[in-house]
Parts: C-alpha cells; sequence; structure tokens
C-alpha cells in the first residue's frame, strides 16, 4: 500500500463503491439459476426485449474508449472529438440495425465469425476467428489498465496487483453468468456511469464559469506546446488538430472516409462484441432495434465525456501544464498524461459521496468494457475454434466448460495486454490502431460478400489477409504507430495514420477480392439464401408485424429520428 493516493476517497465514497459490487456479483450469482446450456450461456438463450439489449449495447461500448479516451481526446483535442459519435458511430449503427441485423439474427448464427463461414467457407471462417480472438483479448487489456489505474488511484495498490484484483471481479461474474450477466450489469453499469459523469460535468462547467469560460480558458492557453489553436479545438470541422493534417480538404476526407465509413462500419457492423447484444433478443425486430435504441445515448455521452476533458485541460492544473509542453510528475503511472484528465478532475471538482458515485461509474464502465471483450471472445474460442478445429462432436456440457474456462484464460492474458496499453499517452491511438488492423479489412470483405453474390470463398480469406497487411505496413512506415517498431518514412502519426491505415486495408482488401474473385469459382447461388441481399427474400428481413406498431416502436422511423439529430448537432458544433 503506498504511503498516498491520487484520490483522497473517505468512508461515505468506499461504502457506495462496496454495495456496488454487491449489486455486481448479485446479479452474477442470480443469471447462474438461468444457465442449463451453451446457447444460455453465449446467447441469453436468446429471449432477451430490445430496451434491455439496447442498453447494453451501447453500455459494452461505454469502456475505456468512451470514458478514458474520449475524455483525453477532449483534453487534446477539443471539439473535433465529437466525430467519434456523430460520424465515426451513429450512422453505422443504425445501417447494423436497418440492413445488417436480419442476416445476423435471421440465419440464427451464434457469432461473426460463423456467419463468414456460412458464406465463405473454412479460410476466411479461421481468418476472422483468430483475428478477432487476438483483437478482444488486446482490447480486454485496454479495459483492464484502466480499471486496475482507477483502483490504484484510489487506494494506492501496485498497478500489477490492482490489474489482478480488478481481473478477479470481472471474471467472477461472467463466469458464473455468461451473456446473461454481462448484459444485465450493463444496463446497471449505464445508469450508474451517467450518474457519475453527468454531476462532475455540471460542477465542472459551473466551475470554469459555463461555455463562455471553458471557450475563454482553451483561448487563452491556445498554441502553447501542445495545444492546437483555439480555433481547432473549438470548432469540431475541419478537424485538423484531431486528424494531424495539415491541409484542411485532408482532413475532412480523413474523418468522413476513414472514420466515419471504414473504421465506424468496420467496427459497429462486425464487431461480434456489439452483434452479440442484438443476438440474445426475442424477435428479429427487437435484434433491428437494439442499435438504433442504443443510438439516442450515444448521441449525448460526449456531453459526458469529452466536455469533461475539455473542462480538465482548463481547470486541473497538471493537465494544463501537460498540454504546453511540460512533463509532470503525478497521474496513474508516475507522469501526467491525457488519459489521467478524468481522474484529476475528479479528484478536483467533486466533494466526498459523489466523488464514491463517480469511481463506481468509471469501474463499471471499465467493467462493462472488459466483460463485453471477454463475453465474446469466449463465445468465438468455443463455437468458433475449439468446436470446429479442435475437439468435434462433443456434448453440449463440454463446451459450456470449455467457454467457462476460456474466460479464465481471457482475463488472465489480458493482465499481460493491459502492459501494452500502459505505453500510450492517449489510449485512442493505440485503440485506433487495433481497429485499423482488424475491422477496417473484416468491414470490406463481409459488405462487398453480402452485397455480390459472385465473390469466392477464396477471395474472402485472400482478401482479409491482404487487407489486415496493408494496414500493419501504413502503420510500420508511419511515426510512432507501432512504437519502436515505426520508422518514420510516411508523415503520419496519432489518429490520422490510424484512419490512413484502415483506408489502406478497406482499398486493398476490396481490389484484392475483386481480382481474385474474377479468377475462382464461387458458391452455388441456391446456397446464399439469407447470406447476400439479392438472394434473400424480404419478408425473411422484417417481421411482419412490426407495421402494426406505433412509430416509436419501429424499426424506420426510429432510425430517420436519430439521423436527423445528427444531421442538427454536426451542423450547430
Amino acid at each position: 500500500m503506498a504511503g498516498d493516493t491520487l484520490i483522497s476517497a473517505h468512508f461515505v465514497d468506499y461504502l457506495l463503491i462496496a454495495i456496488y459490487f454487491a449489486f455486481v456479483l448479485g446479479i452474477g450469482v442470480v443469471a447462474r439459476r438461468n444457465v442449463s446450456d451453451s446457447v444460455d450461456f453465449f446467447l441469453s438463450g436468446r429471449s432477451l426485449p430490445a430496451w434491455v439489449t439496447g442498453l447494453a449495447f451501447i453500455s459494452a461500448n461505454l469502456g475505456a474508449v468512451e470514458i478514458m479516451g474520449m475524455s483525453a481526446n477532449g483534453a487534446q483535442y477539443g471539439l473535433p472529438a465529437v466525430h467519434y459519435f456523430w460520424v465515426g458511430a451513429i450512422p453505422a449503427m443504425l445501417f447494423l440495425g436497418v440492413v445488417m441485423m436480419p442476416f445476423y439474427y435471421g440465419s440464427k448464427v451464434r457469432s461473426v465469425p460463423e456467419f463468414m463461414l456460412r458464406r465463405f467457407g473454412t479460410g476466411a471462417h479461421l481468418v476472422n476467428a483468430i483475428s478477432f480472438a487476438v483483437a478482444q483479448l488486446l482490447i480486454a487489456g485496454i479495459n483492464l489498465y484502466l480499471l486496475g489505474s482507477i483502483i490504484q488511484a484510489l487506494l494506492g495498490w501496485n498497478l500489477t496487483l490492482a490489474l489482478v484484483v480488478a481481473a478477479v471481479i470481472v471474471l467472477s461474474y461472467i463466469t458464473l453468468g455468461g451473456l446473461s450477466a454481462a448484459i444485465y450489469n450493463e444496463v446497471l453499469q449505464f445508469f450508474v456511469i451517467v450518474a457519475a459523469l453527468l454531476p462532475l460535468t455540471l460542477i465542472g462547467l459551473n466551475r470554469v464559469g459555463g461555455w463562455d469560460g471553458l471557450k475563454a480558458g482553451i483561448t487563452e492557453a491556445a498554441g502553447k506546446g501542445d495545444a492546437p489553436s483555439a480555433a481547432e479545438q473549438l470548432n469540431s470541422w475541419p478537424g485538423t488538430a484531431l486528424t494531424g493534417f495539415d491541409s484542411e480538404l485532408l482532413s475532412v476526407i480523413g474523418i468522413v472516409f476513414g472514420l466515419g465509413f471504414v473504421l465506424s462500419f468496420g467496427y459497429w457492423t462486425t464487431n461480434f462484441v456489439e452483434v452479440q447484444r442484438a443476438m440474445a433478443t426475442n424477435s428479429i425486430s427487437a435484434a433491428r432495434k437494439t442499435p438504433i435504441i442504443g443510438a439516442f445515448p450515444k448521441i449525448l455521452i460526449p456531453f459526458i465525456t469529452i466536455l469533461p476533458g475539455m473542462i480538465a485541460a482548463v481547470l486541473v492544473s497538471d493537465i494544463a501544464r501537460t498540454k504546453a509542453g511540460e512533463t509532470v510528475a503525478g497521474g496513474a503511472d508516475g507522469t501526467v498524461k491525457y488519459n489521467d484528465s478524468l481522474i484529476l478532475l475528479m479528484r478536483d471538482v467533486l466533494p466526498n459521496g459523489l466523488l464514491g458515485v463517480a469511481i463506481a461509474g468509471l469501474l463499471a464502465a471499465f467493467m462493462a468494457g472488459m466483460a463485453a471483450n471477454i463475453s465474446a471472445f469466449n463465445t468465438v474460442l468455443s463455437f468458433d475454434l475449439w468446436e470446429r478445429y479442435v475437439v468435434k462432436d462433443r456434448s453440449d456440457g463440454y463446451y459450456l466448460r470449455v467457454g467457462r474456462w476460456a474466460t479464465v484464460a481471457a482475463t488472465a492474458i489480458a493482465i499481460a495486454t493491459a502492459q501494452l496499453a500502459a505505453s500510450f499517452s492517449n489510449i485512442m491511438d493505440y485503440l485506433q490502431t487495433l481497429f485499423g488492423f482488424f475491422n477496417a479489412p473484416l468491414f470490406a470483405t463481409f459488405i462487398l460478400g453480402m452485397f455480390w453474390k459472385r465473390m469466392t470463398p477464396t477471395a474472402g480469406w485472400t482478401g482479409l489477409v491482404s487487407g489486415t497487411l496493408a494496414a500493419v505496413v501504413v502503420a510500420f512506415l508511419s511515426e510512432g504507430t507501432l512504437g519502436s517498431l515505426s520508422i518514420g518514412v510516411l508523415p503520419l502519426s496519432g489518429q490520422g495514420a490510424s484512419f490512413v491505415a484502415a483506408g489502406a486495408a478497406f482499398v486493398v482488401d476490396i481490389v484484392v477480392s475483386v481480382v481474385v474473385t474474377s479468377m475462382t469459382k464461387p458458391k452455388p447461388y441456391a446456397e446464399l439464401k439469407g447470406l447476400v441481399y439479392s438472394e434473400t427474400p424480404r419478408e425473411d428481413l422484417v417481421d411482419p408485424d412490426e407495421a402494426s406498431h406505433p412509430w416509436y416502436q419501429r424499426t424506420m422511423p426510429l432510425a430517420g429520428l436519430a439521423l436527423a439529430l445528427v444531421v442538427v448537432l454536426n451542423v450547430v458544433f
């Protein structure tokens, strides 16, 4: 135990945190009673309503990326960080609900890689399953590192010990109750996170003198050290501070194509972590509405993540000095980084009691993110790798046990991958690099195969491999994207390099897939029903009963309303 801590919590704060953990573990125990087979453990028995899965859908993503990563982006770049929500999330979430969920749900597959197996065969399936499993272990490490850093800041523990304790807590409720425990905890965690971050935002904004005071503080410190100009921080477009491009045109192209299309659609439409929540619903209508219901709170998340980061850059002297180019001792790992923005703002502005709620909210966010990664990993490892390629034709109970052991193994590995995350000043740089490697090529293969029936199985796996290699090459040639492995030939760095790498992965995947398709034999078109848009009857893609529901319970009106709100926000900011 260290002699001092980053956060000075009192008894009431610890009591609130203890009550929260009791609820978390209690949900795991209760969910355990409903797990009788592998479908219950991995897909909640396909029995959950849309409002539950919609909140779980957004809560599963409301982990390290949203909380620490986006507050770090807000502190470092300002308003351009909203593009990760209003350009880089909502359109893709709506596309998933309207177009792609009927294929996932209607085919009754247990995972995204299993869908790839039916469309392209074993080659693409194996590549996708392995790359997805690796990605989840790396991303779970990000959530675990930030969860451990909160425990370290609260108790003063050594980071390794904090990582182990945090991992054991998450492991307990996932192993007990499977996906149901994860999903119901995610619903609880969503409300805890909002209850934690909303007061922090309001109190912080009041301390800096409201929106006008925040703008004045950012303007005063602009241009010093690493700080972008005031105009770059206080306007979301063209976003040159975020992308690192000198050209405004290239910056807009990078945001719209690299982030808004390739990375965003690649993440939201093919990432099994998110899709798994919608697949746990009780009908195709509920599956389609899951990401659309999630879109409405997603639209508002920037106001409780990015805005506190911007406030911290003005109000917290350690963050302001770091932004001005100084090296400041302190933070979660010895030197203040942008990732510390939210913790330090909590320390400086929240009274005891509210501080306990805020800490519980952060713990909830990181556990939600890590639980989502691990629950998706254990499904893919059990069904897509172990059952298909290692041990075939065993009882359902055997694969249920494999899933539980996979959960334990994934948690242990995440403790190791958490150390990688610790080396990045802004965690979003690391995360977007991973998305460029794994999600961008998968989206290219997926979308081409769904709308082009001629695409062949050979093109499926060769496109995936070549697209991933293209992203790795761009990262290797950029400046610092892969740490010491990057050689700096290309004048790209940070998240702009990730956008370019993702774009390269997408384009190379498409080109290779088209060329290989022209030289290889496609599957018989009769086998593509439910897998390719042109070969699937419309009645298989919709719920016929939905037309009788009021507008606010129907997929298309809800999607249209969400899209209109995003357009308005992009114009205003």
